[in-house]
């Protein structure tokens, strides 16, 4: 039955086809059709009053030569002509009129002037009526001679054919015949290539579909059929404008699809450029066609189409020779039969070769290129039907070879269906493709637990798309779900992540936690103490502890970092024994660890800490054959709300250096302790640092040095920084510089410093006479600040004629950070006349080899061994050297910190040169240094005022010498 309905029965149908098309006789053949000579006489004028008598256009047509056709050129001037039918056979005869463009006729009797009848195809009398394209006689009795009055549009062709009545009548059957199997076949087609283009959603085939139906009504034109459609008879007015609006259309479909079909193609060709301009004009055929009269519009279409048609012969030539694919040649071939009838017409129609369309016409051309597309439309189909086959076939390779599984459950959690990869996850014969009903289905639940179906059914009807980390029944391996809801089925796609999953909380371990140790790292601990500050807002407490861990640097300088790592691991397990559960260790440096403790008051920290202090120093820790004792220091403090972790991380790291100088080990801070309050005025003075008005409470004091050699001679000093808080009460200026340090803004206060002093010195120089210098200490940030360095040159040249009298203190320590840069700034301030003291001498890990590359005047004696100095006899020797030293450098000294008469009488036997301290004055409001005569004058010490005579034997020298410093 297949053999016979697919192959046999087709074939024979084409066989019996093509036998009766070669050898039968055709039913519609219509013959004895005699062409009639006309005399033709073209009548001048067109109006109503222009009209010529049968008689007149008689005796004038007698005058011209007969003709068998008649071109009128596109003139619509009426036409008169005269013809004599032939006397030939028996029966009644005809004369048709073919011409598919004639408007209307009147024919007479040439012999009695009797009128035969008028017809148009609107109406008809008498013996004319339309027929076919044109129009019939058909008399009662055939004249001897009939004259003929008729209007034409268009390039009309004029003439007449004698038929028998009844061969006639088969001639009208053939040509309705005809027209109806093209209407019918190129509308089939079109509706059958419009249904393809909306199933297939294809905008060509719907360009190609409308361009068929054009195809359709050019065709009618040629063969004169386009006075009907679909069997309705259009009106004489819509017939010129609708042949005019067809053409246009027609011309401007072929051109889209053209461009459709071989755009791409001919974007690489030389005629890319050319072929553009022509599409740009063909749009000017539409406006044409309904703005101008068809006669005029006729020749202009040609004068726009030709070169058009032209250039696309050419390039669709190009195209069939470089395309490939059968599709294109297909197309190709259908517009090649339509372009060429066209061009074929336009050739006739304007030489007058109308022979060429008996070879080729838009009939003939309708036909074949609807042929040609429907061969083209089915060769894309079959490629579209090969690709499918193709996709399909990947697709199922694609689903069979999938690593990942997929799978396809009903609503009651049955597999339908599952590939190869899903089965080898779940390690069991799933069912390929269909579903089993019955007792012998496999289930999801059979897999996984009856939750992850109850949540991954409910998620498909809440969701699009879901997806699912779930967990088989015994637990040791982890996939991930991705399933959708389609067609009342889940589809799925199931990926194990045993090892990814296991990979990622590994990663997410080494994020959170130190490698070594095991224990929290800093972005650990920082979590932990966020999540337990939480439960700071309902009353609960918080405690954090900071330990450090003395001498551990010694244990990897000397045994080295794997013995260091081993004591670090055992440090930490002996601390987590002393932790309770939601008490978590962090290690935030080297041999430095941070431990939260949620929801744990302080006195019970408190215990925790000292356990821990006593567990980590009992007992050596042993590392092979070695013992290595370690001792902790603790600071614990009390978290109040809202304070961040910085700050709470900072203020217990404050509590373990306190811890570190006690022998107790552990330093508590509960809340509201001092060190929360000194820290809280630390972050105001650095928020307020780093505003705009930095230096607003800022103001200097000055405290008098006293030379011991002449103490009524200088009035020297030393600007010291003082603050006046918001409450108008002075605050030390100590944390004022720590936190300006601490920020970077250190060189801000400095450079108000030297401004303001040197801008004091410039002021009252004239009130000055006795002022031989004024000490200024430095920060040591900012003498590492190239912009304060900077800042500070073009102060000092702005007040460079009191600048000699500025003694700039820098701090031993920060002298030897950077020796280099150290000696670059002294020697440039000392271009200016600057003097340079180093401040804190001997309070360091002293090296008296640098004194001889720093080119310092003064060196300031550390007041720690000031302080008591008879109490302690070896301060004694130590000043005493420092002094010896100066001497031979050519130095000279200052004592600080000196507090009473029995001091200042032991630096002056020593040979110091300058004492400054409470013995002398306390700091000073500036405007106390303007009236008097010496520092000596600010004396009060009674035993210090007796024992001045006695200090001045012979300092006069040493006085002058260190006046020649400046």
């Amino acid at each position: 039955m297949h053999l016979l309905s697919v192959y046999l029965v087709p074939i024979g149908v084409a066989l019996v086809s093509i036998l009766a098309l070669a050898s039968w006789n055709s039913h519609y053949v219509a013959r004895d059709d005699v062409v009639l000579p006309l005399r033709v006489l073209a009548e001048r004028g067109t109006g109503p009053a222009s009209g010529m008598a049968p008689e007149a256009a008689l005796h004038e047509l007698a005058h011209r030569h007969a003709v068998e056709r008649y071109d009128t050129h596109l003139s619509e001037a009426p036409l008169w002509f005269a013809l004599r039918p032939h006397t030939q056979g028996n029966g009644p005869q005809v004369i048709e009129f073919p011409s598919r463009h004639a408007i209307d006729i009147r024919c007479w009797d040439g012999a009695t002037q009797q009128v035969l009848g008028f017809a148009s195809h609107e109406a008809s009398s008498g013996a004319l009526s339309p027929a076919k394209a044109g129009f019939v006689l058909k008399p009662q009795f055939m004249p001897a001679e009939v004259v003929c009055r008729a209007r034409f549009t268009g390039p009309a062709r004029v003439s007449a054919v004698q038929w028998p009545a009844g061969e006639m009548t088969l001639s009208i059957q053939q040509f309705h015949r005809k027209s109806g199997l093209l209407d019918g076949g190129m509308i089939v087609l079109s509706l059958f290539i419009l249904i393809t283009a909306l199933i297939n959603r294809q905008l060509l085939y719907l360009q190609f579909a409308v361009w068929l139906i054009l195809n359709l009504r050019v065709g009618a034109i040629s063969a004169g059929w386009d006075i009907q459609w679909l069997g309705q008879e259009l009106p004489q007015a819509w017939l010129a404008p609708s042949r005019a609006v067809t053409t246009a259309l027609y011309g401007i479909a072929t051109m889209a699809l053209y461009f459709k079909l071989f755009g791409e193609e001919l974007a690489r060709s030389r005629l890319a450029v050319p072929l553009r301009v022509a599409q740009g004009l063909c749009l000017c055929l539409l406006p044409m066609a309904l703005l101008l009269p068809f006669s005029i519009y006729l020749p202009a279409m040609w004068v726009l189409v030709a070169p058009g048609l032209a250039l696309m012969t050419v390039g669709l030539f190009g195209v069939m020779r470089n395309a490939q694919a059968r599709v294109a040649m297909w197309f190709a071939a259908s517009f090649a039969v339509t372009f060429m009838s066209t061009l074929a017409e336009v050739i006739s129609a304007a030489v007058g070769l109308r022979e060429m369309l008996g070879v080729v016409n838009s009939v003939t051309a309708a036909l074949a290129s609807s042929l040609l597309a429907a061969l083209a439309v089915a060769e894309q189909m079959r490629l579209e039907t090969q690709k499918r086959i193709a996709v399909q076939a990947e697709l199922e390779h694609a689903y069979e070879a999938m690593p990942v599984g997929l799978f396809t459950l009903d609503l009651y959690g049955a597999f339908l269906s599952a590939n190869p990869a899903l089965c080898r996850m779940l390690d069991c014969a799933l069912p390929a493709s269909e579903a089993k009903s019955g007792p012998g289905r496999i289930l999801w639940q059979q897999f996984f637990d009856d939750h992850s179906w109850f949540h991954l059914r409910e998620q498909v009807h809440l969701q699009t798309n879901i997806e699912m980390d779930i967990a088989n029944r015994d637990g040791e391996r982890r996939f991930l779900v991705r399933a959708t809801l389609a067609h009342g089925r889940i589809e799925g796609v199931l990926e194990d992540i045993t090892e990814k999953t296991k990979a990622t909380e590994q990663l997410r371990f080494m994020a959170n936690n130190d490698p070594l140790t095991k224990v929290f790292n800093r972005r650990g601990i920082e979590k932990t103490f966020e999540q337990a500050a939480v439960s700071l807002a309902s009353g609960k407490p918080l405690s954090v502890a900071y330990i450090d861990l003395d001498r551990f640097k010694l244990i990897n300088d000397l045994f080295g970092h794997a013995a260091g790592d081993e004591v670090l691991k055992q440090v930490c397990e002996r601390m987590a024994m002393m932790l309770a559960g939601g008490q978590q260790i962090g290690r935030v440096g080297g041999d430095e660890f941070v431990i939260v403790m949620p929801d744990t008051a302080i006195p019970l920290a408190s215990l925790i800490c000292r356990g821990i202090v006593d567990r980590i120093g009992s007992t050596p820790y042993r590392v092979g054959d070695k013992a290595f004792h370690v001792r902790g220091s603790v600071g614990l403090i009390e978290v109040s709300q809202g304070m961040p972790m910085k700050d709470a991380i900072s203020t217990a790291d404050r509590a373990c250096r306190e811890a570190k100088e006690s022998s107790d080990g552990l330093v508590v801070y509960e809340r509201n302790a001092r060190a929360f309050h000194e820290r809280e005025a630390e972050l105001n003075l650095v928020a307020k640092l780093q505003g705009p008005n930095a230096t607003d409470g800022l103001f200097l004091e000055m405290q008098p040095i006293m030379s011991l050699k002449t103490p009524h001679e200088s009035l020297n000093f030393e600007v010291l920084l003082r603050m006046r808080g918001p409450d108008g009460n002075v605050m030390p200026a100590g944390p004022l510089i720590g936190a300006a340090e601490k920020c970077g803004r250190a060189g801000v206060i400095d450079r108000w410093v030297l401004s303001s002093t040197l801008a004091w010195i410039a002021d009252n120089v004239q009130k000055l006479p006795h002022t031989r210098f004024v000490c200024m200490n430095l920060s040591g940030a900012s003498l590492n600040d190239e912009r304060f360095v900077q800042d500070t040159l073009d102060i000092l040249a702005r007040h460079v004629h009191v600048a000699s009298r500025l003694c700039m203190e820098i701090t031993e320590s920060v002298a030897l950070h950077d020796l280099d840069n150290t000696r670059r700034f002294i020697d440039q301030v000392r271009n200016f006349g600057v003097k340079v003291a180093l401040d804190d001498f001997g309070a360091g890990y002293t090296s008296f080899s640098y004194l001889k590359e720093l080119p310092a005047d003064v060196l300031k004696i550390d007041g720690n061994f000031i302080v008591n100095i008879n109490a302690h006899p070896a301060n004694v020797a130590i000043v005493e050297a420092i002094v010896n030293l100066a001497v031979n450098l050519g130095m000279k000294t200052i004592a600080e910190w000196a507090e009473d008469a029995a001091t200042v009488q032991t630096l002056a036997e020593i040979g110091v040169d300058y004492v400054q301290g409470w013995a002398v004055s306390r700091s000073l409001a500036p405007e106390r240094m303007l009236g008097a005569p010496s520092s000596a004058s600010f004396i009060e010490d009674a035993e210090l005022l007796e024992m001045l005579p006695t200090l001045g034997a012979g300092g006069a020298l040493d006085l002058r010498g260190f006046m020649r410093m400046g």
